[in-house]
């Protein structure tokens, strides 16, 4: 798989909500929370083209990922793959490439029941927090 990472920018924004809506429609519905506007608008709100780089297979639009920093430690957003790409080691070595390129605590969140848990574990993230929707967690600079 020749897979790269480019800077995003503006143009990004459509094409990253409705990838946003597919990939996380299943776990939102399990949770009662899937809102066919809200999904959308979230990732427009939230939206750092600076922040943000595309990940591409081919080419082609494959996902996105954010490494928002904050005073103390990054904020890793935004990491959605297309379905397509997904189970196949993409998501291993994008996540492993983003955090080569940081010394800080970086953090995030994810849904309850989600799949990319066991991601996010087998990369050092360990549980701070959770509540009935999202389970944050944090890795430490090793």
């Amino acid at each position: 798989m020749n897979w790269t990472l480019r800077p995003a920018t503006p143009a990004d924004v459509e094409p990253l909500a409705e990838l946003r809506a597919v990939v996380m429609r299943a776990d939102l519905e399990r949770l009662g929370r899937y809102d066919e506007h809200r999904v959308r608008q979230r990732l427009r709100d939230g939206f750092a083209p600076t922040h943000t780089r595309i990940i591409e297979v081919d080419g082609e639009l494959a996902g996105s990922v954010t490494m928002r920093p904050t005073t103390d430690d990054v904020w890793l957003e935004h990491f959605y793959l297309a379905p397509l790409h997904q189970g196949k080691g993409l998501g291993t070595a994008v996540l492993r490439t983003v955090l080569e390129s940081t010394q800080a605590p970086v953090r995030l969140n994810v849904l309850q029941g989600s799949a990319a848990r066991k991601l996010y574990e087998r990369h050092g993230f360990v549980v701070e927090s959770e509540d009935p929707v999202d389970v944050f967690m944090v890795r430490k600079f090793p």
